[in-house]
C-alpha cells in the first residue's frame, strides 16, 4: 500500500524548470485528492464436493499382440466395474495407452550378464470423476477387486467454485474500502472513491487442501454429517480434508474531503 503522491511529488522537485514539469496546478490539485492503492486477498474454505482418480491396468506376455489383447480384457473389465459404480460416462477418459518392451538381465556365474527380450508389456489408464465423496472407500475397493494394478488419487475439487469467489469479492471489496478509508482518515480526509479494480484468482490448478478443523461461513455446503467408515472414521482411508478458494483484488481509490 502507498500514495502515489509521493513519487510524483518527488519527481516534479527533481525536475528541472521547463515547459515539461507538471504545472502548479496539477500538483495542487493532486494533493487535495490524492490516491491509494490496496491489495486484498480473500479466501474461503470449504469441504470439496468431487474427486478425481487416475487407475491403471497393465498385462505382460511374450509377444506384443498377446499383451494388447489381454490389456485390453483387463481394462475392459475395469470400464464395467467403473460403470456399475454409477460413474457416468462423461466423467471417464480414457488418459494413456502404452506398449513397451520387458527385458530381463540374465548374470552368468563368472559376473557377467546378458541382456535378453523377455516379452512386452501393455498398460492403459481411466481417469474418472466422482461427486460421491461419501463413497470414495468402497470406489477404491471396487477399483482394485476389478484389477486396477495402479490407483492415483484422490484428489478432491470443488465442482463450481463460482458463489464461493462472489462471496470472497464481497468480502474483498468491503476490506479494501475499509482499509483505504483508514488511510484517507489518517491523512485528514474523509472518505474515498473507487476509480478501479484489477482481480486475480489466488489459486490455480490443483486446489489448496487444508487439514483442519472445518470452517463454516456464509457461502460454504452445510457441515458434514459425523464420520462413517466412508466419511474419514472407522477404518476408511479417505480424509477429504477442506478446499481453498478465493480472489485477490488490486483497488485504486481516490481520497475526498
Amino acid at each position: 500500500m502507498r500514495f502515489l503522491l509521493a513519487s510524483l511529488l518527488a519527481a516534479a522537485a527533481a525536475a528541472p524548470l521547463t515547459a515539461q514539469t507538471f504545472p502548479t496546478t496539477s500538483i495542487a490539485e493532486m494533493a487535495n485528492t490524492p490516491l491509494v492503492r490496496v491489495n486484498i486477498a480473500e479466501t474461503l474454505r470449504t469441504p470439496p464436493d468431487e474427486a478425481s482418480l487416475t487407475v491403471g491396468t497393465q498385462a505382460k506376455a511374450p509377444t506384443a499382440r498377446a499383451a494388447v489383447a489381454a490389456s485390453k480384457e483387463k481394462t475392459e473389465r475395469l470400464l464395467a466395474a467403473i460403470r456399475s459404480a454409477g460413474i457416468r460416462e462423461r466423467d471417464i477418459q480414457t488418459q494413456g495407452i502404452q506398449l513397451s518392451a520387458d527385458y530381463r538381465y540374465d548374470r552368468r556365474p563368472d559376473g557377467s550378464g546378458q541382456q535378453r527380450l523377455a516379452g512386452y508389456v501393455a498398460s492403459n489408464s481411466i481417469q474418472i470423476k466422482t461427486r460421491n465423496i461419501d463413497a470414495l472407500t468402497g470406489l477404491l475397493d471396487t477399483l482394485t477387486g476389478a484389477g486396477a494394478d495402479s490407483v492415483y488419487g484422490p484428489n478432491f475439487g470443488i465442482s463450481d467454485p463460482a458463489p464461493l469467489r462472489r462471496e470472497a469479492r464481497v468480502r474483498a471489496m468491503a476490506r479494501g474500502e475499509a482499509e483505504a478509508t483508514e488511510y484517507a482518515r489518517n491523512a485528514g480526509f474523509t472518505r474515498v472513491r473507487l476509480l478501479s479494480v484489477e482481480e486475480g484468482v489466488s489459486y490455480r490448478g490443483t486446489d489448496i487442501v487444508v487439514t483442519g478443523a472445518r470452517v463454516v461461513n456464509v457461502s460454504a455446503p452445510p457441515p458434514p454429517p459425523p464420520p462413517t467408515p466412508e466419511r474419514g472414521g472407522g477404518d476408511s482411508i479417505v480424509a477429504p480434508g477442506q478446499i481453498e478458494t478465493g480472489v485477490q483484488l488490486n483497488l485504486l481509490y481516490r481520497m475526498e474531503r
